[in-house]
């Protein structure tokens, strides 16, 4: 019975840590059920000020974190009351089951002992009476057929020493029998008691346990609730500033999409005045791709289209003429790029063709050419030699128009330079064929490196495959690693002497992609100048920032202020920022630091 009473209290202690364990999620799911009404108080008026939508969620975060609390600790040292109450009522039923087990073997073992004395009694009063009985009897006569002899007094006395020592034998087996009985009884009972108060101590200990357990618990839920509470007023807050800053993205795009509708159109309307189905099939397909790359975006590193200028525009007709007349009617809208890039639409020369291979009646001298007609007729057909040396397809086989882009700046021969050495366009091998020749004619540069990136982006459907710039001086100053000493650099600067040449070595890389002349880098031969360029502008970050590709970054070695080395930024993965540098031991290397590094003072953003 004292048992199943011990049984009892313990089931009452798991009953009252279940009641907890349901009352915590009682609170749990009253919490989700407040915070989804927060959520739709702050949604049902996600048409009002940001400031009312921010104090009304944090109001509601802020009853359900103080709410959460109360009852969590209200109910927490509830559980734990009743927890000790029932502790102290498992403890007494102990003592008492050891006070009732002791007392019953106390009882048992005096029974026990009565007994053994008992039938030791008996046994005793058993032999005496045998004894008794064999003396009292007669002797027994011998049968006629033997020897009339009888028993004498001798054979008696020894018969009854015989049942005397048979009686004690008796007495000693029965009181060790007893004795051995006594004790495995009582050993038995003295474990199954240790095993029960073992038992029991376990079984108080698991629920002291369980009742801490809970009470962290309800604490931790507590915290949790205050730290959600607190995020969801920061996370309204953040909602309402990016809707905000989507709201302008969103007309920015818009306006952007519109423009390129319109310029898809106009090239519609163009193709169809020229003629040809095909073309026109190939347009329609290029003006839809452009709409849904200004309704959805073309990425971080889209170029944006710019629509080409009036003076532009006014050549249209001139365009389509010459388009059609030379079997490229689908590519006008990339003749009129070619245009803006050339001059803008000014000028007698306007498509800078008088020193192609097409003009023969003007001197071949840059604006040697004095009939926009005639400038428009030799540049179509310059720009259509191009593209079918390039193998261009269609308006959309962007890239081997950058291909023929870069030929009609460099001359036919780069097309074929580039195919054979390297399967066609890239930016390194435009870098390096500028080189090649400048160096061949003695020319300070030669051709812009650039030119089909300063192209398409006048182009309506260039956007949509066309990254951006910030990678071009990266490629540039790969292309220079190795080279040691610093020469090429700082006396393309201007200095007749050796410096220390890596700010010179960042702006012959910028010079080469024509950012000195667009105003994107500065030219600079002192790091502290290069420094403060960029915080006037407001195009400067700290060392903790993570640096994109073509930033350029500033290094301060003994870290005491001053700017002591520049780089140019490849890369940025896994918290290691990738450098191209001059002057690093001398030679153009690669190098890497961890992002925030101590040696690192800041970094330059140019607006590419």
């Amino acid at each position: 019975m004292a048992d199943i009473k011990t049984r009892d209290a313990v089931k009452g202690t798991i009953k009252t840590l279940d009641k907890a364990a349901i009352a915590g999620r009682r609170m749990k799911s009253a919490y989700a059920k407040t915070k989804d009404k927060a959520e739709q108080g702050y949604y049902a008026e996600e048409n009002s000020p940001t400031e009312y939508a921010a104090d009304k969620v944090s109001h509601a975060s802020g009853r359900i974190r103080d709410e959460g609390i109360h009852q969590f600790n209200k109910q927490g040292q509830k559980n734990a009351q009743i927890t000790r109450e029932n502790i102290g009522k498992a403890k007494d039923k102990i003592a008492d089951f050891k006070a009732k087990r002791a007392k019953k073997d106390a009882e048992q073992k005096t029974m026990r002992n009565k007994a053994g004395q008992n039938a030791m009694r008996t046994i005793r009063q058993d032999g005496l009476q045998e004894i008794q009985g064999t003396a009292s009897r007669p002797a027994v006569s011998a049968t006629p057929a033997t020897s009339a002899k009888t028993e004498t007094p001798q054979t008696a006395a020894n018969s009854l020493i015989k049942t005397r020592q048979q009686g004690k034998r008796t007495i000693k087996t029965t009181a060790r029998n007893a004795e051995k009985t006594v004790k495995t009884t009582a050993k038995g009972t003295v474990k199954a008691t240790e095993k029960g108060v073992k038992t029991a101590k376990a079984t108080s200990k698991t629920a002291i346990k369980t009742t801490e357990q809970t009470a962290k618990a309800a604490q931790k839920t507590a915290k949790a609730s205050a730290k959600a509470a607190q995020k969801a007023a920061q996370t309204a807050k953040a909602t309402a500033k990016a809707t905000a800053e989507a709201t302008k993205a969103t007309v920015k795009a818009t306006i952007a999409a519109v423009k390129a509708i319109i310029a898809g159109t106009k090239a519609l309307i163009s193709a169809l005045i020229a003629g040809g189905w095909i073309a026109v099939m190939i347009i329609l397909i290029v003006v839809l791709l452009g709409c849904a790359v200004s309704l959805f975006g073309g990425g971080s590193d889209s170029i944006s289209y710019t629509p080409v200028s009036a003076e532009v525009k006014a050549y249209t007709p001139l365009i389509q003429k010459y388009a059609k007349q030379y079997g490229i009617p689908e590519y006008v809208e990339l003749i009129k790029a070619v245009m803006m890039q050339e001059s803008g639409g000014r000028g007698l020369d306007p498509m800078q063709a008088a020193e192609g291979s097409f003009n023969k009646k003007y001197p071949h001298e840059p604006n040697g050419i004095k009939d926009p007609e005639y400038s428009i007729e030799c540049g179509v057909q310059e720009l259509k030699a191009a593209l079918v040396s390039a193998e261009v397809e269609n308006p959309i086989d962007m890239e081997r128009i950058k291909l023929a882009l870069q030929g009609y700046n460099f001359g036919n021969g780069y097309i074929s330079w580039a195919k054979t050495n390297y399967g066609g366009y890239s930016y390194a091998n435009a870098v390096e064929f500028s080189a090649m020749q400048a160096q061949r004619l003695g020319w300070e540069k030669y051709g812009d490196t650039q030119y089909p990136a300063h192209v398409l982006r006048y182009y309506p459907y260039g956007r949509a495959f066309t990254s951006g710039g910030n990678q071009a001086i990266v490629e540039v100053a790969l292309t220079q690693l190795g080279n040691e000493g610093g020469q090429p650099y700082w006396s393309w600067y201007g200095f007749e002497g050796r410096v220390e040449w890596c700010a010179c070595f960042v702006s012959w890389c910028a010079d080469q992609c024509g950012y000195l002349e667009s105003g994107i880098i500065p030219k600079f031969s002192l790091c502290s100048d290069g420094v403060n360029w960029f915080k006037g502008k407001g195009q400067w970050q700290d060392k903790n920032y993570e640096p994109k590709a073509g930033d350029l970054i500033f290094f301060d070695w003994g870290s005491d202020g001053s700017i002591d080395h520049v780089g140019i930024v490849e890369k940025c993965e896994n918290g290691t920022v990738y450098t191209v540098e001059g002057n690093s031991g001398d030679a153009c290397k690669q190098q890497s630091y961890p992002v925030g590094s101590g040696s690192i003072y800041g970094y330059g953003c140019p607006a590419y």
